[in-house]
């Protein structure tokens, strides 16, 4: 019954909390700090019910914030910045201004990066976690794949300034995800990549996040075009350049990791 009801919560509460225009370490932080203690506390109560070891979820508490995450991380922070990049050569983006004193850099970027850890965190869990190990073992891995990133882009669809590209974009990312879970074993690298991700694009780079903007960013940033190139008013993941990256991604994912080290269909 608890990994029935918690999971299902949380993913109303991350519907609803993601409703507002903006975001802020002041709500992020808590909401999201919440919500990923909460999932992971169902997750071990399952692991215990079920007698597993939360490795059999993806989930090896050993190598917790090990290389895989900071590997992660930095894949996460250079395809966002590969993206803005490309945009900026076409004269699509530009850096206007900077947008906090530089003195209090290293505290916005403590306090974004401790926000969206928990946001990782409890995503993570939530869609790529648990119940890819309980779906996959009725209809194998990547339907479970599907069905999964089927229900991230729903989560966020309450979004202000969301694209359709922006949700077909988080459909996808949920499947990268996958690929990234099937080739290494675990959640790690998704973890470090996500957070890193969100990170650079609301904080470092001052970007819309899924059609929110984030207060206190360390860039004051802006884009000119139409919105399918430029991402419009849902940030860098609304362009149909972050598609392609998505994809020169996966294909990198696939060189980098050429085995499979999760289960098709886990016992």
């Amino acid at each position: 019954m608890i990994a029935l009801v918690i999971p299902s919560l949380l993913i109303l509460a991350f519907h609803l909390e993601k409703s507002r225009p903006e975001l802020t370490v002041g709500t992020e932080l808590p909401v999201k700090g919440i919500l990923a203690f909460f999932v992971a506390l169902a997750t071990v109560i399952v692991s215990r019910a079920e007698k597993r070891p939360l490795s059999d979820y993806g989930i090896p508490v050993r190598q917790a914030f090990g290389l895989m995450f900071w590997e992660g991380m930095l894949w996460g922070f250079g395809m966002l910045s590969l993206i803005l990049l490309v945009l900026w050569m076409g004269g699509f983006f530009r850096v206007e201004s900077i947008g906090i004193p530089k003195a209090q850099f290293f505290e916005w970027a403590l306090g974004w990066g401790a926000a969206f850890l928990a946001v990782s965190l409890h995503e993570e869990l939530t869609f790529r976690g648990y119940w890819l190990f309980v779906i996959s073992r009725r209809v194998k891995f990547w339907r479970a794949a599907m069905i999964l990133s089927v229900a991230f882009g729903v989560a966020h669809l309450g979004n202000h300034g969301e694209t359709v590209i922006g949700i077909v974009h988080v459909f996808a990312t949920g499947l990268l995800f996958c690929l990234m879970i099937r080739r290494t074993g675990n959640l790690w690298f998704a973890i470090g990549y996500h957070a890193a991700w969100d990170w650079a694009e609301t904080f470092f780079y001052g970007t819309p996040d899924s059609g929110l903007l984030g207060v206190g960013r360390f860039l004051n940033s802006s884009v000119r075009g139409a919105g399918w190139i430029t991402g419009g008013t849902a940030g860098p993941e609304g362009s149909v350049l972050s598609l392609v990256a998505l994809l020169v991604c996966a294909g990198l994912i696939h060189l980098r990791f050429p085995k499979a080290n999760y289960p098709d269909r886990p016992v």
